[in-house]
């Protein structure tokens, strides 16, 4: 049984490393590629495994090389995948990441079927014997179920609604959430829906290289981070929430749960990348420091 599942996205990845940002009618030099596992519910399930929490993963791929991969890789990782469908005579999501010299990343993407679970393709069971539900970008109808599940079971859910959160209604899902994961562009948004958020929900804003806020009610808890020359900051995101949730689940207050999300992202921005492998020896190296 996992004790945390996550649900949203899980993708392949291919990730070329530029000398800059393309502008438009220019060109940038590809220094390196790479090939792996993406999608943020596939991203936070694998480095919650690397942290020693039982994870699952609901999601879809398709019946393709790219998806067997994608498959393969989560469950060397020791994720469970009994809520990962494979979509049938389809593609599976492939994104192209553009990781510039200086950090700074650009995402291209195909439709593929990562977003194939609707709300009706939802077990129930699944989510209830479950201790936590994090919940990624994805349909938001479906976000909006596996909350409601969760709740009535008593289940605890966060949320992450990633980029593409001011072009859907996620309403009905921050209702539900106890927690509520953004970054800086995204923490304008979440602040426009903050009527739509629980009285007790917690937002935690990732604010890279400046750390992370946590605000709940009138009180904020802040941790400066650590100091990291950025690789590629792709999956950093992730990282710092399987982080928080790892302790957070374990009872640990706002300053502990901010400091091990932080110093999951910097071992994540520290790397080449959207997929990290997690260690607690690791984090506790960074923490020392």
């Amino acid at each position: 049984m996992a004790r945390v599942l996550t649900a949203g996205h899980v993708n392949w990845d291919v990730t070329l490393a530029l000398d800059r940002l393309p502008r438009p009618d220019g060109e940038s030099l590809v220094r390196a590629q790479y090939r792996s596992g993406g999608g943020s519910a596939a991203n936070v399930a694998v480095a919650l495994a690397g942290l020693d929490v039982e994870a699952g993963v609901i999601g879809s791929v398709g019946d393709d090389e790219n998806g067997l991969l994608a498959r393969r890789e989560l469950e060397d990782a020791g994720v469970d995948l009994a809520g990962l469908t494979t979509v049938a005579d389809a593609a599976t999501s492939v994104k192209y990441l553009l990781i510039a010299d200086d950090g700074e990343v650009a995402v291209l993407g195909n439709d593929g079927v990562n977003e194939a679970v609707g709300p009706e393709d939802v077990d129930p069971e699944r989510v209830r014997r479950a201790d936590h539900l994090h919940l990624t970008s994805q349909r938001p109808e479906t976000a909006a179920r596996l909350a409601e599940i969760a709740v009535d079971a008593g289940v605890q859910v966060s949320f992450d609604p990633g980029r593409r959160l001011p072009d859907r209604d996620f309403s009905r899902t921050f209702e539900l959430a106890d927690l509520v994961f953004c970054n800086d562009r995204e923490a304008t948004a979440v602040a426009e829906l903050e009527d739509s958020l629980a009285a007790d929900c917690t937002v935690v804003v990732k604010r890279g290289a400046d750390g992370a806020a946590a605000l709940a009610a009138d009180e904020t808890w802040r941790h400066a981070g650590f100091g990291v020359d950025p690789v590629d900051t792709s999956g950093a995101g992730d990282a710092f929430a399987a982080g928080f949730l790892a302790v957070w689940l374990d009872g640990a207050d706002h300053e502990r749960a901010l400091a091990v999300g932080n110093a999951c992202g910097a071992l994540a921005a520290g790397r080449t990348g959207a997929r990290t492998d997690l260690s607690w020896d690791d984090v506790e190296d960074v923490l020392g420091e």
